[in-house]
């Protein structure tokens, strides 16, 4: 491989797995972070199966699985009704069918096991305080300019450097991200102070009109993650703002009094409203290619944000192998295997928002009626592309 380091914008989950998977491959990389530390905001998030295979692929599996709670089932409540509405179970069969279990993970642990992994390494250099403003490029060499740092020059560069991404505006150039105009509160809260008929073992969705609410154990059952959505078409983009009880409760007040009281338990609540963008057919410029949700930001609503990330990161690093020297050719093989992938990922989480999250009236009508009828098998066909997945389908 060439001797020159790859470049990579932002020390994020994507950026820190893309590290790792060059490094696997024999090639230099020196990670590029913006703030003066390295770190994770957020709290829980939810880990496919898939997402495991990368962990292995990585080389992280063992410490990714130890940070992990296990949950037995995903389960849908009618937040109108208060009452079930499906289960999809996580147990055995579902291990066997993708080869991998279903976990949630507290989003600064599953950060650190990485970075651990990243700071062992000698191949992976990490520098904080880091902005990379914008690139050039010569064709053989790629120079990135970092804010009161000066130049840097690698073999490539990846933008892994988020929503908001300067290699994204410099290569694509679509400017702000679309605002969706769905409010999300989020608190962690001690597992004894979650209601006791609700501590179950199992990420649970309310689905309501225009709203609903998830919550689930995390860090060994030692807190409950709760994270609560509202459609209330706001316009503007706003992320990790403090909130009162009050205005949470205030997009809560229609549905059944079972789930508005896990709102009750909650403190410390911060709100963001949620951007993604329409998806793109290129984000791949000669030596320079865009990762995770600089590439292909998403919703939540299918919980894969960071695991199409970590793909990426599996895919891109196998590439370089496969291509050798040939940097250009690896970065659009790359492109080509992840587009048609996330674009999907991006879309079916805008309308799983509309159809299974948010709907009232017949729609939520045929969601109750469609989704309690369907088999265990049934929900795991249904999910096969996506829980199938490794980041090295052909």
């Amino acid at each position: 491989m060439n001797s020159q380091p790859v470049l990579i914008a932002g020390g994020g989950i994507g950026g820190l797995a893309t590290a790792l998977g060059l490094a696997r491959k024999g090639a230099r990389s020196i990670v590029l972070e913006r703030a003066a530390e390295l770190g994770e905001i957020g709290a829980g998030i939810q880990i496919g199966p898939n997402a495991f295979h990368c962990f292995d692929y990585l080389g992280v599996g063992d410490e990714a699985r130890s940070k992990a709670v296990y949950i037995d089932s995903l389960r849908l409540m009618d937040a109108v009704k208060g009452e079930q509405i499906a289960a999809i179970p996580l147990d055995a069969p579902f291990r066997e069918r993708f080869k991998n279990p279903y976990a949630v993970v507290h989003r600064a642990d599953l950060h650190g096991v990485l970075l651990e992994a990243c700071r062992a390494n000698d191949l992976i250099e990490l520098r904080t305080s880091h902005a990379v403003e914008r690139y050039e490029q010569d064709g053989q060499t790629v120079r990135v300019y970092c804010k009161e740092q000066g130049i840097l020059e690698g073999q490539a560069l990846i933008g892994a450097d988020g929503l908001r991404s300067n290699i994204r505006q410099q290569l694509v150039g679509d400017g702000e991200p679309r605002v969706s105009g769905h409010t999300t509160y989020r608190s962690v809260i001690p597992t004894e102070q979650m209601p006791e008929d609700l501590r179950w073992n199992a990420a649970t969705l309310w689905a309501g009109p225009k709203c609903h609410i998830v919550h689930y154990p995390l860090k060994g059952w030692k807190v409950f993650n709760l994270v609560v959505t509202y459609h209330n078409d706001v316009k503007e983009a706003v992320a990790g703002k403090a909130v009162s009880k009050e205005e949470v409760r205030q997009g809560f007040e229609h549905i059944h009094p079972r789930a508005q009281q896990i709102i009750e338990h909650g403190e410390n609540w911060k709100l963001w409203v949620l951007c993604d963008r329409d998806p793109i057919m290129n984000w791949v410029d000669g030596r320079v290619a865009l990762l995770g949700d600089a590439a292909h930001p998403m919703l939540q609503y299918f919980a894969q944000g960071a695991c199409m990330a970590m793909e990426d990161a599996v895919c891109l690093s196998h590439m370089f192998e496969v291509n050798g020297a040939n940097v250009e050719q690896a970065l659009q093989q790359y492109l080509d295997q992840r587009l048609a992938r996330t674009a999907r990922v991006q879309l079916s989480s805008r309308l799983i928002g509309e159809y299974i999250y948010h709907p009232d009236g017949a729609k939520a009508a045929v969601r109750n009626s469609v989704m309690s009828k369907r088999t265990p098998e049934e929900y795991y066909n249904s999910l096969a592309w996506l829980y199938g997945g490794t980041g090295l389908e052909a």
